[in-house]
């Protein structure tokens, strides 16, 4: 029987499938509605034209419209039965994906904690930081200027640096000493005169030595001879 009407096919159609069968339902049965809303305009005009005319006509055209309203009452009820079933299958098809996608999720964090627990978490945490430390240290070894192969006295640097100040300040002084010193101009009478000044005393102390070296010469030549001063 299931192969005949098709019962496993059926039972295997998928929401998206499913809602699309009941969409082209409720467009057929909108369709017939439409009909039979004609049919019913259609019979009320004959039940106006004929209502003093011919009563008979009337009623009947009146009862035939009773029948299409009741048959446009049950389809209508049947479309709102199907709208409401793709409603709740497109709402079922939401969740049902939202609870694959939360099934999903979950797998992969299940699957991420077993390769992850708190104890490897902070053994992770303490080696980063010890890392973190010796890197630190090391970039600061780096940074530091070294002389391989030499350690600098810093009070030796300082001595020598102070001696070499001190011999610049001496260069300094002997240069100051040595400069000649401007003297102020003396007018030329003024220099005559103290060159007459004095002319007679350096006279005077040339005279005294002369003789000095005579009485010398006297003295050497007498001892020459034997002779008593």
């Amino acid at each position: 029987m299931k192969l005949f009407f098709g019962g496993n096919k059926a039972n295997k159609a998928t929401p998206k499938e499913a809602v699309v069968s009941l969409r082209e339902n409720i467009a057929m049965l909108e369709k017939r509605e439409a009909h039979l809303q004609s049919k019913m305009e259609n019979e009320e005009k004959i039940a106006r034209a004929n209502v003093t005319k011919n009563k008979r006509v009337a009623l009947a055209a009146l009862k035939r419209k009773k029948i299409l309203q009741e048959q446009l009452d049950k389809m209508m009820g049947s479309r709102m039965t199907i709208e409401t079933q793709v409603m709740a299958i497109e709402a079922a098809n939401i969740n049902m994906e939202t609870f694959t996608a939360m099934k999903l999720g979950t797998e992969a964090m299940k699957n991420i904690h077993k390769k992850l627990d708190i104890d490897k978490v902070e053994d992770t945490l303490d080696d980063m930081e010890e890392q973190m430390e010796l890197a630190n240290g090391v970039s600061e070894a780096i940074s530091q200027p070294k002389l391989f192969g030499a350690e600098l006295d810093e009070d030796e640097l300082n001595a020598e640096l102070e001696g070499l100040e001190q011999e610049e300040l001496d260069k300094q002084l002997l240069n100051a000493e040595a400069a000649p010193v401007a003297l102020p101009r003396v007018p030329a009478a003024r220099v005559h005169n103290q060159q007459a000044v004095s002319s007679p005393v350096r006279q005077s102390a040339h005279n005294k030595e002369d003789e000095e070296d005579e009485d010398d010469e006297l003295a050497e030549l007498r001892e020459s001879m034997g002779m008593a001063a």
